[in-house]
Formats: C-alpha cells, sequence, structure tokens
C-alpha cells in the first residue's frame, strides 16, 4: 500500500523530509505512489550490512540507530537519527550492499522508497538529489570530524566537544541515546564514558541528572579542556 502514514498536522512522512521540502503537492503525490509505511517495534533490525541498498527510508515516527560492526566484533555508533531523517541514502548513487545496520530504538513508522523509481524521478526533479548531496555532505563532514577527534584527542576532550555539540548552545542535554551507544559513537568503553562524567561532576562542571539527562554547569570549562 502507499504511504499514507500522517502526524498531528497532518502532514506524511514526505512532507517531513528536508530533501522534499521544495516540491508541491503534484510531485509530492508522485513521490507518494513508490512509497511504502511500514512500521518497526523496538529492537527490530529496519536493515542490515549486506541488504541490497535499493531503497530510500523515511522515518515518520520514532529513532533509528544506525551502527556498523568492526572486524573484531564491537559495534560502532555512527548516529541517531529521528522523525524527518533519512537512511539508505547511498543506493540513490550508488548499486553497492549497505553497509551499516538501522535498528528501531523504539517503535517507529518508516516510510520505505523504492530506489530506482525515486532515481528516475531526480531527472525530472533535479533539486531532490541536490538536497540529498547536501544532507551527504553534511554527514561525511560529520564522519571526518569524529574520526579526526577519535585520532588526535583524549577521550576527556571527545566528552567535553560531545557535550558542547549537543548541548546546542543550551544548559540541558537529554540523551537521545543509551550511555552504551553514546561511549561506541565517541569510540571509549562504556565505562570509561561513565568514569569520565563522574569526575566532571564531581569538579563542578556538569551535573548528572538520570539516566539520560546532564546539565552543564560550567560551559567555559567543558571549553577549556584538552
Amino acid at each position: 500500500m502507499n504511504c499514507n502514514c500522517f502526524d498531528r498536522d497532518g502532514k506524511n512522512c514526505i512532507e517531513l523530509v528536508p530533501i522534499f521540502s521544495n516540491l508541491n503537492y503534484d510531485e509530492m503525490l508522485e513521490i507518494a505512489k513508490i512509497t511504502k509505511d511500514r512500521t518497526f517495534e523496538k529492537g527490530e533490525m529496519i536493515y542490515m550490512a549486506g541488504d541490497k541498498g535499493d531503497k530510500l527510508y523515511v522515518i515518520h515516527k520514532g529513532k533509528v540507530k544506525i551502527s556498523r560492526i568492526t572486524d573484531n566484533g564491537k559495534e560502532q555508533v555512527i548516529r541517531i537519527l529521528g522523525t524527518g531523517e533519512f537512511m539508505g541514502e547511498l543506493s540513490l548513487f550508488s548499486n553497492a550492499d549497505l553497509r551499516d545496520n538501522g535498528e528501531a530504538m523504539e517503535k517507529t513508522i518508516v516510510c520505505v522508497i523504492d530506489g530506482k523509481k525515486l532515481k528516475d524521478l531526480m531527472k525530472s526533479y533535479p533539486t531532490i538529489a541536490l538536497k540529498a548531496m547536501e544532507e551527504l555532505g553534511q554527514r561525511l563532514e560529520k564522519a571526518e570530524n569524529l574520526i579526526e577527534n577519535i585520532s588526535l584527542y583524549g577521550v576527556e576532550k571527545r566528552l567535553a566537544q560531545a557535550l558542547l555539540e549537543m548541548s546546542k548552545g543550551g544548559a540541558e542535554i537529554n540523551l537521545k541515546m543509551s550511555k552504551k551507544d553514546l561511549a561506541s559513537h565517541l569510540g571509549m568503553s562504556q565505562e570509561t564514558l561513565s568514569r569520565k562524567l563522574t569526575a566532571f561532576q564531581d569538579m563542578g562542571i556538569i551535573k548528572l541528572a538520570g539516566h539520560r539527562k546532564i546539565v552543564i554547569i560550567h560551559r567555559d570549562a567543558l571549553e577549556q579542556i584538552e
């Protein structure tokens, strides 16, 4: 069946995703014709490494963890995606199989778009291709920054930078992922993350408020950590 999932504002997932935001109603209907919606329960795999990369997945509601398994069997969390974000975008530019895993972190509704047919539509609507490339560029930059941070900086500096980024200039951080996943994303063990967070709290830099909430008390001190 075609995608017919709407949010409380009456928008379907096609309208929510940035790469389709400039399309008019008729153009969005064309996308809807090649789209199906699926619901995944918490912990269910939306796709796995090795699957054929022939679909674009748009999150209508929920959260998805994107990760890879390293050669030594450890999970490396790449990013956490939420409503309006998409995955599988490399399928629009390559015929290679998927290299990462997409796991629902909670009950999640996903709109699945036929990649081959979307490529055909992109020929008529080049704005879609340009927006997808913009998103790819932003994700590549984030990935390169993460690799650089892991290579050059110690765990304290990496953690401090992550806290500053997640706070978005405010004082409170509500983690979108578990501390285990955050540790994986930052290239450290969960034990090291917990130890460093406790050390930051003992120094009066942050306050831990439950499992998912962190309050930044001294932003300048975080910025000065080397």
